[in-house]
């Protein structure tokens, strides 16, 4: 039931869905299939037409086989010849409708603000206005110089028989210091993530696209590197997060964070940090002669030691660590805690629910202060 205001009372009706399309209804279960699969067309379309058998999702005038031909004229889908199956891949249209969506759903749909809209609390020489005016100072702009205000002043101060404007009488547009950040988001991508009858890596999946269309389209002064770590770590492109798997992996945390410092060392920005969303213990490390150590039984001192070496590392370069521990395990939360308090970061115990709201608010409150 909703209702409606009306003079001194309140009218009951009965709730009225927006209107949608057919091939809307369709689009909207077909992206959450689409991201589930990995971005594999053929499976997204085999589970949508079992939906449709289940709860009768079309009609004789407006069919599966029509929402595909729709998907095809809409530019969504295209033929491609080096996947297998139909051949039908998705394209960059449908890449971008799904972070976008992953935006909505998790972080509420957000006006696009314009490049840098967020303040700190530090002044600066920005043109990023805060709508104060403060007295001018040596070494400000002269086109922060608000004359209108500068000649009231005058008059004010020193009448109106002579006009006389001093330095005392000037008074400038305050500005803030629009903040700029770079984010590593590292994703775990070992077994476990699959484990148990819970699909971790979906959310994890979403969170990225959101994050990243977040970023693209309202903060395009800010960087994302998204990072995999299995037995190894490595970059992924954003457009390449629908198509996201988990592997036969242990978890390689120190090769995620040395290549997430790596990736950060080259950046400009006077902010950083990284963001890891794990669900499971250190397992693996690379050794110098090429080989892997690997450790899936408890917690291995030599693994979780190198883990502690090389957040501290990261905490001399004045980058913070925010891990999200998507498991409630106790027995791994001392190694967490050890690894936090070593880069002096933050860690979060969360489930899959609230990962999105959580990366969200801390991604906003890192952006207002200087984090060194």
């Amino acid at each position: 039931m909703s209702n409606g205001k009306r003079n001194n009372g309140f009218v009951f009706k009965q709730y009225e869905a927006p209107f949608q399309t057919p091939f809307d209804k369709l689009f909207d279960i077909f992206k959450e299939l689409i991201t589930h699969a990995s971005g594999d067309f053929d499976e997204a379309i085999d589970w949508l037409r079992q939906l449709d058998k289940e709860f009768k999702l079309t009609t004789p005038d407006y069919t599966v086989d029509d929402f595909i031909e729709d998907l095809k004229n809409k530019g969504y889908i295209q033929e491609r010849s080096d996947i297998g199956g139909s051949g039908v891949g998705l394209t960059s249209k449908l890449e971008k409708a799904l972070r976008q969506n992953a935006l909505d759903q998790i972080f509420g749909k957000m006006r696009k603000g314009v490049s840098g809209n967020h303040k700190t609390k530090y002044s600066g020489l920005s043109d990023e206005s805060t709508g104060d005016l403060r007295s001018y100072q040596y070494g400000d702009n002269l086109d922060k110089i608000s004359m209108t205000e500068s000649l009231k002043n005058a008059q004010v101060n020193h009448g109106i028989g002579e006009f006389s404007l001093s330095e005392n009488d000037l008074v400038v547009e305050d500005t803030q210091f629009k903040s700029q950040m770079s984010t590593v988001l590292m994703i775990d991508i070992s077994h476990s993530m699959i484990l148990y009858g819970e699909d971790r890596i979906t959310p994890a999946k979403k969170v990225a696209m959101a994050l990243s269309e977040l970023i693209l389209t309202r903060y395009p002064k800010d960087s994302l590197d998204v990072i995999v770590f299995g037995n190894d770590a490595w970059p992924i492109a954003i457009k390449d997060l629908p198509y996201l798997q988990v592997g036969p992996f242990h978890t390689n945390t120190v090769a995620g964070v040395q290549l997430a410092l790596d990736i950060l060392r080259r950046k400009r920005h006077a902010n950083k940090q990284i963001f890891m969303i794990t669900d499971g213990k250190p397992s693996c490390l690379n050794m110098p002669d090429g080989t892997y150590y690997k450790n899936p039984m408890g917690l291995d001192p030599f693994i979780t030691g190198k883990c502690y070496s090389i957040a501290a590392q990261a905490r001399k370069l004045g980058i913070p660590i925010t891990t999200f521990m998507i498991t409630s395990d106790p027995y791994l939360q001392e190694f967490v805690d050890e690894f936090t308090a070593s880069n002096h970061g933050k860690a979060y115990y969360t489930g899959l629910g609230d990962l999105g709201e959580m990366i969200f608010s801390d991604y906003e409150a890192n952006r207002k202060k200087r984090i060194r």
